[in-house]
């Protein structure tokens, strides 16, 4: 039996998976994001071991005599969060999050530091990576940034408080802008921009790998055997990959989660940073990947079925699926830049926006907007990818909890032109890739571990209203090009 922790941005979740790949009981505990000031996101990393608490005492209840056969604990977890320690180990101040928007100046600063950034790191400089909130601290809070012993990232911060060892793994620390992407290993040069050295960063090991043992007074307090291993694990979306069985060069996936993603595995490093692409270290040694990020996806509809009045999100996708396709050109056009966004702008500052509003326009065609906007958005991310001619794409699931619409799904098909696949539990992905990991640390192969998972259904793009879409799309790109000087 094995243990997958997932610690997303809005709940910690645990998975128990059997050796012959059964999922065999997950429990949740919600966690809340903190934002005291215009682009900031934060959150107390206490908080995140109340939830782990909370999620262990569930399983004991739930699956006790499971819970005894854990044999090794993998980690997935939000990336790029700065949890910052003392020499004692304590929190110095609360995490400042993936999608934490203040350090715009940093990063700046540090792309001028630096030019052979995005060669090195992979990434251009963006405030949602870790580096430049490191040097935000430095500039407004010395007292704090003197103080600093280690900074580890959220999953490793809880396996800091599970083993008390300070470890991470090639995929998280490759969003830090502190990890010579190609090589993957610390840069001295990066740490050194940042006024960081290797003894503030944690040992490194691969994904796959075992990086530390759980302490015995948790093992007796949670009904765990002594001696269960702690596998590297994974950032969320590597763990994703994981967990769907995409770590051949070629498989992707488009994830609806908080944040949008698309992600497609590859055998070698293929940085494009100029597009505000991400290239990352895979969680398995010797493959990488590339990703697009966009700040709010789900969270977009979110945020409009709280706005808006809508019961859910559910309800808000029914509304917008009830728009005839004949009627979808007349709707009005949505920018979801709610936290800014990554890629393939790069830009903290731009904003929301719902366009073009008339009487004609009720609620279900702005929610019909707000999806095709965030939908929209993941193509920009789609087409800043750029595989070379021997991996061919072989294919692409959608994961993530927008996954459960399969009308939202089959509009991302037709607007990508893309068949994507969805598989049999891809809403687990985080927390079973993290488990997975914890199988593979176990001694368990990659053909064995990494299946894909059965198909439950594919969606093929539709030619049928193209035009429209096409149309719709390029609107939707002048639209922020036209606004994007007004952003403030």
């Amino acid at each position: 039996m094995y243990l997958g922790l997932d610690l997303g941005t809005s709940e910690l979740k645990a998975l128990l998976l059997a050796d012959d790949h059964r999922i065999v009981g997950v429990a949740r505990a919600p966690l809340t994001v903190e934002r005291p000031q215009p682009l900031w996101s934060e959150q107390a990393p206490q908080q995140w071991w109340h939830a782990l608490e909370e999620v262990m005492r569930a399983l004991g209840k739930s699956h006790p005599e499971e819970l005894a056969a854990v044999r090794a604990i993998g980690l997935s977890g939000q990336m790029h969060g700065a949890t910052l320690i003392d020499e004692a180990g304590e929190v110095l101040r609360p995490a400042i999050l993936w999608n934490d928007g203040r350090s715009g100046a940093q990063c700046e600063a540090l792309a001028r530091a630096v030019p052979r950034l995005g060669e090195i790191a992979g990434n251009l400089a963006m405030p949602g990576f870790t580096a430049p909130k490191l040097l935000w601290v430095r500039e407004h809070e010395p007292e704090v940034f003197g103080r600093v012993a280690r900074v580890l990232l959220p999953k490793d911060w809880l396996r800091f408080m599970l083993s008390g060892e300070a470890v991470s793994e090639m995929s998280d620390a490759a969003g830090t802008l502190w990890l010579d992407v190609g090589a993957r290993d610390w840069s001295d040069e990066l740490l050194a921009a940042t006024g960081l050295t290797r003894a503030h960063m944690p040992r490194l090991v691969e994904g796959s790998e075992v990086s530390a043992q759980l302490k015995p007074e948790l093992a007796a307090r949670w009904g765990l055997r002594d001696g269960v291993k702690i596998a590297g694990g994974a950032g969320d979306n590597a763990a994703s990959a994981v967990g769907m069985g995409l770590v051949e060069p070629g498989q992707g996936f488009v994830s609806l989660g908080t944040s949008g993603v698309v992600f497609v595995s590859t055998d070698r490093f293929l940085p494009n940073p100029a597009q505000a692409m991400h290239a990352f270290c895979h969680a398995l040694p010797k493959r990488w990947h590339q990703m697009s990020v966009m700040l709010s996806a789900a969270s977009a509809v979110s945020w409009a079925a709280k706005t808006f009045r809508f019961s859910d999100e559910a309800a808000l996708l029914e509304a917008a699926a009830s728009v005839p396709p004949a009627q979808r050109e007349r709707c009005p056009l949505f920018l979801p830049y709610l936290s800014g966004e990554r890629s393939p702008h790069n830009n903290p500052n731009a904003q929301g926006v719902l366009f073009g509003l008339t009487h004609a326009h009720g609620p279900a065609e702005i929610a019909y907007a707000v999806v095709e906007g965030v939908s929209f958005g993941l193509r920009d991310g789609f087409d800043t990818l750029r595989l070379p001619e021997d991996m061919p794409m072989r294919e692409m699931a959608l994961v993530g909890g927008g996954a459960r619409s399969v009308w939202w799904g089959q509009l991302l098909a037709d607007i990508f032109g893309v068949t994507l696949t969805l598989y049999a539990g891809s809403e687990t992905g985080g927390a079973l890739g993290a488990a997975r990991l914890a199988w593979l640390a176990d001694g368990g192969s990659v053909a064995e571990v990494c299946t894909l998972p059965p198909v439950k259904q594919q969606l093929l793009p539709s030619i049928e209203s193209a035009d429209v879409r096409r149309t719709r799309h390029a609107r939707f790109q002048a639209l922020y090009k036209s606004l994007r000087d007004q952003f403030q």
